[in-house]
């Protein structure tokens, strides 16, 4: 008698890897949403905001130092007053935004509703490319921070940021959810060690003085101009560049505007305090590390590092034991918030990737949720183009920030034209001061992007320049096929929905050997009832024809087979003519051609068989009244069928089951759940229960569904459980403490829970004999 073979699903080689790597799949029911507080959301919506104030001010003295000489550090403090005017001009149009556009989508969502999809697609474009900038300059500058503290690891820089980046993505993908107190911890600790530091500095530099660096004899330090900079250096040119690098200090002010729905009730006014808070905090830090940059000399390095933030930081508090703890903190929380804020981009790349697609703008794929209930395909582009972006520029803030800011300032510009239009369009009280705001906000930020295109062209801008325009046409020359796509089949639609009736049906099998898959194109063909039913085989090596005719005849085969000459190997075009002489033979006759293939994984798929079948489906379907099908037999399932104990099937179980206990355990903890009656239980909860456990059933090898069921009791009701691994441990009779969530069913079911032995079977037998 033969052994029972185990059900395997289809692709199950791959799909095991994926679980192995990824975790178990999530399904829809548990995508869920967290409402944040307000202390919550500044942590976690700001970092991409707060951590450029690691930097800014960097970049402002990179490009003046060479210049202007030591008038830099003079010349430092105006440049960063602009941008501090420009950064309240900014946070003042999107506290409107705020109000306005509660969902998520910020200066997209605002152009869309005031100017239309199209229009719209400049600022769908400006964000795209700022997410995927900001994914390569948060990570480049956390590693200066790193190395700044470790200089062993300079050399390693690039390789270190593109490790952080590929580290980031494998998290996303496995479902890391930005949300919550972990990752606000990185947010409030960098604000509070930068505002000590600033603060500290500031009453040392006005008491007792603080030391200051020789900025033109440091070895490894950018070029300074020797003599009179202020007069040589500081032309209209070079502080346009300072300022437009300087601009970079306001990177992710529209972070909160993205996210208004993750707010808690009431959304618009929480999301606006917030707003306001997070401008005030970069304010603060920014002007505070120009002040310092100002009376220590701090000096960018060519090389990156130490950064101008690391000097300040050894300047103000010294080279003893606490010092070194202080630099030491700040470089760690430096780094931390800084690859907290290019985490940012991960969640909302894929999500406004999702949104654009969803307007037609974007390949559909975009729109698809993955294994973990992510945007996977958005996660995967937003790394491949930033690891690109990081090879191309070296991976160095310096020559990463002229592709910054333009895609930054035209999303600012978007948003302040959209709420113009928004006040000219509602005109609600007090709009004309409204309007104002918002107006000057979009021509002062579109004067930058000018700036910036000028004055960094040659310095990488170009690119941003050129790209940009590209990309606004695509997003539009997509949404033109999709809708040329619709008024196709609307108009087919309108002509009747009913398909064309035709009084013959001819189905063509193409066979190049004999095997199952032509055993299966052949069922298949049988099955939807043609008239006729014919194998065909295009003739290009004799010999080989010759085997396979000898062969059909051998098998006995009740399908006749044709063989056709193909002396110039064109088999798609001699299929073309196939089916249209088919055609032409016998009126209304359509014909079906089903091409057999051999499917095995992905990449041995490529490796093992070519696209004819593709090549041949796109001729015939070009034909009105013929379809090509095909038709696809899973060879690595029937392998695996007969295999049934591979060894990753193995390792992914016991890791799964690994992961599912830390993981609940993790869970129980931190919600703290008290036991409940069974009784009281309601479906979509997390709970913790005690009772008995009644019942055990372990279902049959091949039988699909849980592996394991049982019945839990107590004085109250009875819960069914759920298990899709083993669980040798359980016993029927003993007392047990589930925690897990509660699911529909009669009775209702707690699937895969976590479950803790609180007395074993017979115990309290043992116990009541032992008391008589």
């Amino acid at each position: 008698m033969e052994e029972p073979q185990r059900r395997l699903e289809p692709g199950a080689f791959g799909y095991a890897l994926k679980r192995l790597f990824l975790g178990k799949p999530l399904i829809n029911a548990q995508l869920t949403h967290e409402r944040l507080s307000n202390t919550t959301a500044l942590g976690v919506l700001s970092p991409d905001a707060i951590s450029s104030s690691a930097y800014g001010t960097e970049q402002i003295l990179v490009e003046l130092l060479p210049y202007a000489g030591l008038a830099a550090f003079s010349l430092v403090l105006p440049v960063t007053g602009v941008i501090l005017v420009i950064l309240v001009l900014v946070a003042a149009s999107y506290r409107q935004v705020v109000m306005a556009y509660t969902r998520a989508g910020g200066s997209y969502v605002v152009a869309r509703e005031n100017f239309g999809p199209r229009v719209a697609q400049v600022a769908a474009a400006a964000l795209l490319i700022d997410y995927i900038v900001t994914v390569a300059v948060q990570t480049s500058a956390g590693t200066v921070a790193v190395v700044s503290a470790i200089p062993a690891l300079g050399p390693y820089s690039l390789e270190i940021t593109i490790a952080i980046v590929v580290l980031l993505c494998y998290a996303n993908l496995r479902g890391l959810r930005e949300a919550g107190r972990p990752f606000a911890v990185p947010t409030y600790l960098f604000s509070a060690l930068m505002l000590v530091m600033i603060v500290v500095g500031l009453v040392k530099a006005l008491t007792v003085g603080l030391p200051a660096y020789d900025a033109a004899h440091l070895p490894g330090a950018v070029p300074v101009q020797h003599g009179d900079g202020l007069i040589a250096g500081a032309t209209v040119l070079v502080l346009l560049r300072a300022f437009a690098n300087g601009g970079s200090s306001l990177t992710g002010v529209e972070a909160i505007s993205n996210t208004v729905s993750a707010f808690r009730s009431p959304r618009g006014p929480n999301a606006r305090k917030v707003l306001v808070t997070m401008a005030v905090i970069l304010g603060v830090l920014v002007g505070g590390v120009s002040l310092l940059a100002f009376y220590t000399h701090a000096t960018p390095y060519a090389s990156g590092y130490p950064s101008v933030v690391s000097q300040e930081a050894r300047a103000v508090f010294g080279d003893g034991w606490f010092g070194q703890a202080m630099f030491v903190a700040i470089q760690a929380s430096t780094a931390l918030i800084l690859y907290t804020g290019a985490n940012t981009s991960f969640n909302g790349f894929p999500f406004l990737a999702s949104f654009v697609a969803s307007d037609r703008f974007l390949p559909r794929q975009l729109t698809t949720r993955g294994h973990r209930l992510v945007f996977s395909n958005g996660i995967l582009v937003l790394t491949v183009l930033a690891v690109a972006l990081l090879f191309f520029s070296g991976g160095t803030v310096t020559a990463l920030v002229p592709f910054y800011a333009i895609g930054v300032f035209t999303g600012f510009a978007m948003a302040g034209y959209g709420m113009t239009k928004h006040h000219l369009r509602l005109r609600e009280p007090g709009w004309r001061f409204k309007l104002s705001i918002n107006l000057a906000a979009g021509i002062l930020s579109t004067v930058v992007v000018g700036i910036f295109a000028i004055a960094k062209f040659t310095e990488g801008a170009w690119l941003v320049v050129v790209v940009f325009p590209v990309l606004v046409f695509v997003l539009i020359r997509l949404n033109r096929e999709y809708r040329a796509e619709a008024a196709v089949l609307e108009r087919i639609t309108a002509r009747g929905a009913n398909p064309t009736r035709y009084a013959r049906h001819q189905v063509f099998v193409l066979v190049n050997t004999i095997d199952l898959a032509v055993l299966e194109a052949l069922r298949y063909g049988n099955s939807l009832r043609p008239d006729k039913v014919t194998a065909v085989h295009f003739v290009i090596d004799a010999q080989a024809a010759e085997r396979l005719r000898a062969r059909w005849e051998e098998l006995g085969m009740k399908t006749g087979l044709r063989l056709i000459d193909v002396p110039d190997r064109r088999i798609a075009r001699a299929a073309y003519t196939l089916v249209q002489k088919a055609i032409a033979e016998a009126d209304r006759t359509s014909i079906t051609v089903l091409l057999p293939r051999r499917s095995y994984a992905p990449l041995l798929g490529r490796l093992l068989h070519d696209r004819t079948a593709d090549r041949i489906a796109r001729v015939v379907s070009r034909i009105p009244q013929a379809a090509a099908t095909i038709v696809p037999y899973d060879v690595q399932t029937r392998i695996r069928t007969l295999m049934p104990h591979l060894p990753e099937e193995r390792a992914t179980a016991a890791v799964e089951r690994l992961l599912t206990r830390i993981g609940t355990t993790q869970k129980a903890e931190k919600a703290e759940l008290r036991p409940s009656a069974i009784a009281e239980l309601r479906p979509g909860a997390d709970v913790s229960i005690d009772g008995r456990l009644q019942e055990l059933a372990l279902s049959e090898e091949d039988t699909p569904g849980p592996v394991l069921t049982a019945q839990l009791t107590d004085d109250t009701a009875t819960v069914a459980l759920e298990f899709s691994q083993a669980h040798p441990d359980l016993e029927p009779g003993q007392v047990l403490r589930v925690t897990g969530r509660v699911s529909e069913g009669t009775p209702l079911v707690i699937r895969d829970p976590l479950c803790h032995i609180l007395e074993a079977a017979g115990e309290e037998d043992e116990d009541r004999s032992t008391a008589e």
